[in-house]
């Protein structure tokens, strides 16, 4: 690979930026500086340095955030503040999206990554990757409204899958959902009668929040995922 696609995929800066950089002599190869651009490495065996910070190259990158209030889940917006201005600046930002949606005043467990296929896998109907809430709701939940979450209920025109719901107080529940739908747990709840006042996403298939701070992120390998 060329020193300059290496260094732009590990997320230093544009084809321009990096350049900049080589020619700087910011960059050494296995303990060399070099000012060549066009310089052919091996990413999986040259040593890369970059202010003596070594550069690992990896193709695919995954993140997972405890996403805060406020934010939309998108790339880019003119008039919202999206997800991505949370990440810190040690993740590689290039060609990171998230993965699904979080509403703008849901907190929880939200997945990044530049793996475009595995992204369309998690998100595909046909995968049914399960999704754990704790809801709290404005009225108290009746065994029988948890019956009818578990069995499920209609939202606008589609009637949801079965589900897992577990009352943890009065006005507090786990459910776990295999869907994506709109909205769909706040609509799940308004089908029964009851308004949800608070969401937070605990887990996305294997992936668990655990201790993960508000507003923290981490990195995690392509094996906590699938």
């Amino acid at each position: 690979m060329r020193l300059d696609k290496f260094l732009v995929e590990c997320g230093l800066g544009s084809r321009k930026e990096v350049k900049e950089i080589i020619s700087n002599g910011e960059i050494t190869v296995n303990g060399e500086v070099t000012i060549v651009n066009k310089q052919n490495i091996d990413e999986a065996s040259d040593e890369i340095r970059f202010q003596d910070e070594i550069l690992t190259y990896k193709k695919y990158r995954y993140y997972i955030m405890n996403k805060k209030a406020g934010y939309i889940t998108a790339t880019e917006d003119f008039k919202e503040r999206t997800v991505m201005e949370l990440l810190p600046d040690w993740v590689i930002k290039k060609d990171l999206a998230p993965v699904g949606r979080l509403d703008k005043d849901t907190e929880g467990l939200l997945l990044f990554t530049n793996d475009g296929k595995l992204n369309h896998k998690l998100l595909s109907p046909k995968s049914h990757v399960d999704k754990a809430y704790y809801v709290e709701v404005e009225n108290d939940l009746r065994t029988e409204d948890l019956i009818s979450l578990e069995n499920g209920v209609t939202i606008d025109d589609y009637f949801t899958m079965p589900a897992q719901a577990k009352k943890i107080e009065d006005k507090k529940l786990l459910l776990t959902i295999r869907e994506g739908k709109f909205h769909q747990v706040k609509k799940m709840l308004e089908a029964i009668g009851n308004k949800v006042l608070y969401l937070k996403r605990i887990s996305f298939g294997k992936l668990k929040l655990n201790n993960l701070e508000l507003g923290e992120v981490k990195e995690v390998s392509l094996e906590d995922i699938v």
